[in-house]
């Protein structure tokens, strides 16, 4: 298909798409001419995927540069995920040291006990959660840090979940992929999920 093609099929401006392709995030079409490539349905689903990552997933360009990197660089899917993971933990908010070293030590302990290992990778996320966990602290909402282990809980059920979706996948490309879009659009459901549980049980405990 042709580069108008490509851009009715997959829903993205030409402009958009040509910067797509000066940035080195979509790889360059089958040339036909100097002036004229050739694209195929692996560009649209590309495009597509950039689509949701930005748009849905609310990644930055630069953390789309990185998760498309990890994907063409034949990395593992585990290795994979771990990139996104960390492009989606962002940059920790600071805290207060004493919150931060409290809310480290019952992270730690919380990972002993559920046999949870810190891998290097997932330093952004575990920064980003004892934050989360200090400013609980720090705003006097100890009840919420009083249920961390059953958050936990809950969060390996998710997970299960979220592995399951790729586990019966034989294409390394497709498993990568789907994990991904799980990962990215799966924090988005479920949140949305939640807050829509969250409407259904306050109006029934919280509404009199």
């Amino acid at each position: 298909m042709r580069m108008a093609e490509l851009s009715a099929e997959s829903g993205v401006p030409v402009a958009t798409v040509k910067f797509y392709l000066r940035e080195g995030l979509l790889p360059a079409g089958e040339r036909t001419s100097p002036n004229q490539a050739r694209y195929s349905a692996a560009h649209v689903q590309r495009l597509r995927l950039i689509k949701a990552l930005t748009e849905v997933g609310g990644l930055p360009l630069a953390s789309v540069g990185v998760v498309l990197g990890a994907i063409d660089g034949a990395e593992t899917p585990h290795r994979t995920m771990g990139v996104v993971q960390q492009e989606l933990a962002g940059t920790p908010p600071k805290v207060s040291e004493e919150a931060a070293e409290w809310a480290s030590g019952l992270l730690a302990d919380l990972m002993r006990r559920h046999g949870w290992k810190e891998h290097p990778p997932a330093h952004r996320t575990i920064a980003n959660l004892v934050a989360a966990l200090a400013t609980a602290k720090e705003l006097g909402q100890e009840k919420l840090t009083d249920r961390l282990a059953e958050y936990a809980d809950l969060a390996m059920r998710v997970a299960e979940l979220d592995v399951e979706v790729v586990a019966g996948l034989t294409s390394l490309d497709k498993i990568i992929e789907t994990g991904l879009v799980a990962t990215v659009l799966g924090d988005r459901i479920f949140a949305g999920l939640r807050h829509l549980a969250q409407e259904q049980v306050s109006r029934e405990v919280l509404r009199g």
